[in-house]
């Protein structure tokens, strides 16, 4: 129990785990708008929120400047993000593992979880358009659609939980 002689802080309820190619675009936008959108609504304690790549391309780079711009735009922080890779683990440890584009439910499913990939999603699955892809916008430059679709999907994914609960 979690009393004033305690000072670990309970254990978040939900834990999710948003990847992309390098953890330095999309997958950390979703995190920290998630984070963003918890910390609002007054429920941060329940999340654990992170981010990963499926390369190592990134592996302790911070977010890439105009995606951390983007987010700027809208009040959010992402300072102090360095990227990381997806580990083996991860699929025990967390409850939701959102990818950016089926290529990533691919390489997560075949090279770090066995096989398994029950709890593996796309981020517009919760969206108007569940299994549209967010286009990389380190390709496209287009950082203003990859937030407004990354906002959606995290959105719906938000109801999905809260709905749940």
């Amino acid at each position: 129990m979690f009393g004033k002689n305690d000072t670990t802080p309970p254990s978040p309820s939900v834990k999710i785990l948003f990847v992309c190619w390098g953890n330095i675009c999309r997958s950390p936008m979703a995190e920290y708008i998630f984070k963003d959108m918890v910390k609002k609504e007054g429920l941060a304690d329940k999340f654990y929120i992170e981010s990963a790549a499926t390369s190592t391309e990134e592996l302790g780079n911070p977010v890439y400047p105009p995606a951390r711009d983007e987010l700027g735009r809208h009040g959010i922080d992402c300072s102090g993000h360095r990227a990381r890779q997806v580990r083996r683990d991860d699929y025990d440890k967390f409850d939701y593992i959102i990818a950016m584009e089926d290529i990533h439910h691919r390489i997560m499913r075949d090279r770090f979880f066995n096989g398994k990939d029950d709890k593996i999603s796309l981020c517009m699955d919760y969206s108007s358009t569940p299994g549209k892809q967010i286009a990389d916008p380190w390709y496209t430059g287009d950082f203003v659609t990859a937030y407004r679709q990354i906002k959606e999907g995290c959105e719906g994914l938000l109801n999905e939980i809260k709905a749940k609960s």
